[in-house]
């Protein structure tokens, strides 16, 4: 039991940090190669802080435990939106001058939708899978051909401003993107590993680890952006963050996970998670979007949103436990 909270604890630990090398690795390298700034907010960064999400899932899925592959994937959503939004605007109000972002919102709304009908059979079988890959394959392509408008986005200048000092070399951002890679795919199987010991030696599900523990600690590279961008006023790069993450997550991270292995859905998840990762996407599109001015999440939201994660995550120790 020891061995395996050390585990837990350590994996989080080496997680968060190499998503962090990698991340700042991939977003310095594709600096250098001319990446558009755009394209390296929605994609590289966007999508490289879910990188632990998807490896996680990946060896929970080769391993059969599909109660921490879909618990992380979809835990992970509603932890963005209300642990990681929530804290930001509690910081700093975020407020959307992003075209682009305002465009993502209600295809999250769809995205989320759509997942939340295919388990509705209690399975995400392989074909599943495939659909949900094929439709990232496609909001990727729609992200690099924004990313590679020249649309003069707020997100855009926001990312400019950020990337205008490198803090790395080349030959040092490609070292950390792969270094962070190799980091990030070991400390996964660690902490897959601990999280199910403990949930087996503790009596609880691998759904309830996976949806607390396992997805609070894969979305901490998520937190430590977007606080950090709250706190120089980057709002669009912070919310930009949350969506780019859960469209990953709903569509890339639950899709590898069927390709590996076909996942039988446990009804709770159906009935109590997804319902709760709806509500709260939909709480995200009603502030975010902006319907008469730009988009908005003053502190008293964002303390909604917090209080609400909170109350959920309760909920859950209080009637799985």
């Amino acid at each position: 039991m020891i061995l395996a909270l050390f585990a837990l604890v350590g994996g989080i630990a080496l997680l968060v940090w190499s998503a962090d090398r990698f991340v700042e690795g991939s977003a310095c390298a594709a600096r250098y190669w001319g990446m558009p700034p755009l394209v390296i907010g929605m994609v590289v960064v966007g999508f490289g802080t879910s990188a632990p999400e998807l490896v996680v899932s990946a060896f929970a899925a080769l391993q059969n435990t599909p109660g921490i592959a879909l618990g992380n994937a979809y835990g992970s959503n509603i932890t963005n939106i209300g642990l990681i939004l929530g804290i930001t605007a509690l910081i700093n109000p975020v407020l959307v001058h992003s075209r682009v972002l305002r465009k993502e919102l209600p295809i999250l709304v769809f995205v989320s939708l759509f997942a939340a009908g295919q388990l509705m059979d209690g399975m995400i079988s392989q074909r599943d899978a495939v659909v949900l890959l094929v439709l990232f394959a496609g909001l990727t392509f729609w992200s690099l051909a924004q990313g590679l408008t020249k649309t003069h986005d707020a997100l855009e200048q926001e990312m400019e401003q950020a990337l205008r000092v490198l803090p790395l070399t080349l030959r040092r951002a490609c070292f950390w993107m792969v270094a962070g890679l190799v980091v990030l795919i070991v400390s996964s199987r660690i902490l897959v590993w601990g999280a199910v010991d403990i949930a087996h030696r503790l009596g609880v599900s691998d759904l309830l680890i996976g949806l607390t523990i396992v997805a609070v600690g894969t979305s901490l590279p998520e937190l430590a952006s977007s606080i950090i961008a709250s706190r120089k006023g980057e709002h669009d790069i912070a919310l930009g963050n949350v969506l780019g993450s859960n469209l990953f997550n709903t569509l890339a991270v639950v899709g590898v996970a069927g390709v590996i292995h076909p996942m039988v859905v446990p009804r709770e998840i159906i009935v109590r998670d997804i319902s709760v990762m709806l509500v709260m996407t939909l709480s995200l599109f009603a502030l975010g979007y902006g319907f008469r001015a730009p988009g908005r999440i003053t502190r008293s939201e964002g303390a909604v949103l917090l209080l609400s994660f909170i109350g959920y995550t309760v909920y859950l120790v209080v009637t799985c436990v």
